[in-house]
């Protein structure tokens, strides 16, 4: 969780939502590891899950991740959610909590609706007091 939220800070040093994610292969190594880069690329779909998904299954070669965890900083949206469970991550480890915008314990709950066809084990509340801290400084900076 220590990457994950250094990318997030590195995704706040780039105007983008301190959001991170780091994913980690069966064998305990880093597979692939971002922070948001919707702004940068100018692609709403650019969120850290979405892209550390995109470039293991690009190395692996494969449009699935069997065995795989994924840490994220922030509970994932609807749409990571869903591309997580497509992916077939086997282990989600997240922090803060999204009741405005998560998709696993808030909002459409992908993981335990009928249509989902694969949920990974969740663990959540990891480092979230730090996660939030990142999230609560960098809204409060651009509220001004």
């Amino acid at each position: 969780m220590d990457a994950a939220l250094a990318e997030a800070r590195a995704a706040a040093a780039r105007g983008e939502v301190p959001v991170g994610a780091v994913l980690v292969s069966p064998e305990g190594q880093v597979s692939a590891q971002a922070g948001n880069r919707t702004r940068e690329l100018s692609d709403p779909t650019a969120h850290a899950e979405i892209l550390v998904i995109r470039e293991a299954c690009v190395a692996q070669g494969s449009e699935r991740l069997p065995g795989y965890d994924l840490y994220v900083t922030l509970e994932p949206c609807a749409m990571c959610a869903t591309a997580i469970a497509a992916a077939r991550i086997s282990r989600l480890y997240y922090g803060a909590s999204d009741p405005k915008s998560g998709g696993v314990a808030h909002g459409a709950c992908v993981f335990t609706h009928p249509q989902c066809h694969h949920a990974p084990e969740v663990y959540d509340g990891l480092a979230a007091n730090e996660a939030e801290e990142l999230l609560k400084v960098f809204f409060a900076a651009r509220r001004g």
